[in-house]
């Protein structure tokens, strides 16, 4: 991902825009795309600010609250599957799709086979 343009650019952007010029013109003055030139005058006439919005970062796991629940429900009941283990959450009030429950167990080492007999 790249960084962000400095706001001194930023600054002088929407400056230019503000005096009268076009976005168009604006934008191939400062080697930039007309979206930005656009995007940044829009963000300063709503917040009064020409600074970036926070970029990337980690989403939270969402079932990583519940692991030990996750955990004693597939020792109790080894032949549970992932649609019933996904129906037993969305009664704790937890809403995933099956993948994320797979994804997680997955991500935890937790063995889920129905059949452990077979290799």
């Amino acid at each position: 991902m790249t960084r962000p343009l400095s706001n001194d650019l930023r600054k002088r952007v929407v400056d230019a825009i503000a005096a009268g010029e076009s976005c168009r013109s604006v934008a191939s003055r400062f080697g930039i795309a007309v979206s930005s030139a656009v995007k940044w005058s829009q963000r300063y006439r709503s917040s009064g600010s020409v600074a970036p919005g926070k970029m990337g970062g980690h989403r939270k796991r969402v079932l990583e609250p519940y692991r030990t629940f996750i955990a004693e429900r597939i020792h109790q009941t080894p032949h549970l599957s992932l649609h019933a283990l996904k129906e037993e959450l969305a009664a704790r009030g937890v809403k995933v799709s099956h993948d994320t429950v797979w994804q997680f167990l997955r991500r935890e080492g937790l063995r889920f086979k129905k059949n452990t007999v077979r290799p």
